[in-house]
């Protein structure tokens, strides 16, 4: 980890520090002590090993990543959907297939506007792991809590703040008891926090069969989205032709070649630049 490497995760720290609210509750959300964020950003750098820096800065999404991420067509829309929930309290599930980039609008969102909080979701959750990591993305300690005070704990903090939304990402991976927080969520802050769900088309079915079989909880989940999921477009091929130029693929030949191979997938996309620009350092070094 070189020094300019270090100067630049700390300037990205310092600022990751003033959208979340101070120190104290950053270091809480990136899953360090305060005493460790003060040392970064005084630069007393000598105890901290290599591998604290990348931990800090793969929480923080600093540039410090050589890949480069662009605006596609569909993380523009994606982005104009979760602006409009944040500042109007609406809610929207979109869905799109796994490599369309969701999960990197939703982090880049995150990172560049306040009270924006993602969660990643996992199926191994219950509902106490759920709020556990709900309150730490918000910064709230939740220790000696149980589930109901960890629940007050979410809603009236959410409360408190100025147009804040909620972003699920994976949502299609939760249990159902975990599912059916989404509508106490719901119901408690409805026109005071924008809240976005985003999955693959595995929410959608699964929606839609809970309700045909009568399941508890799923025509209000439903209702909440306004009976609409939104779909996106997915990869266009002038997508892949940006994604590829920022990312140091100039030629159009090797760009037609990743549009045809990626199969609307941006980690295949990702693969297969890499692989090019192996091949072409070769070819320049051979």
């Amino acid at each position: 980890m070189t020094t300019q490497q270090k100067q630049q995760i700390a300037l990205e720290l310092k600022k990751f520090c003033n959208r979340k609210g101070g120190q104290n509750k950053s270091a809480k959300i990136i899953g360090i002590s305060s005493a460790l964020v003060s040392q970064i950003l005084n630069q007393n750098w000598d105890k901290i090993s290599d591998e604290m820096w990348r931990n800090v800065s793969s929480k923080i999404g600093s540039p410090e990543n050589k890949w480069q991420v662009i605006e596609t067509t569909d993380f523009r829309l994606f982005t104009q959907l979760m602006d409009d929930a944040q500042h109007n309290s609406q809610v929207y599930a979109v869905i799109n297939p796994a490599g369309s980039g969701k999960t990197v609008a939703m982090k880049y969102y995150e990172m560049n506007n306040d009270n924006a909080f993602m969660v990643q979701c996992n199926e191994f959750w219950n509902r106490k792991g759920f709020l556990m990591e709900l309150l730490r993305i918000m910064g709230r300690d939740n220790t000696g809590m149980d589930v109901t005070e960890m629940m007050y704990e979410v809603v009236n903090t959410l409360k408190r703040l100025e147009n804040p939304v909620l972003l699920f990402d994976e949502f299609d991976k939760v249990s159902d008891q975990v599912l059916y927080f989404f509508i106490t969520i719901y119901n408690q802050l409805e026109d005071d926090c924008g809240l976005v769900m985003c999955a693959t088309d595995h929410l959608k079915k699964r929606i839609l069969k809970g309700i045909r079989l009568n399941r508890k909880g799923y025509n209000e989940i439903y209702s909440r989205i306004g009976r609409k999921f939104i779909e996106l477009n997915g990869l266009t091929q002038q997508d892949v032709i940006q994604v590829c130029f920022a990312n140091g693929i100039e030629d159009k030949s090797q760009m037609k070649i990743v549009w045809a191979e990626c199969e609307g997938d941006l980690r295949r996309v990702k693969r297969k630049v890499h692989a090019l620009k192996l091949e072409n350092a070769q070819l320049n070094n051979g």
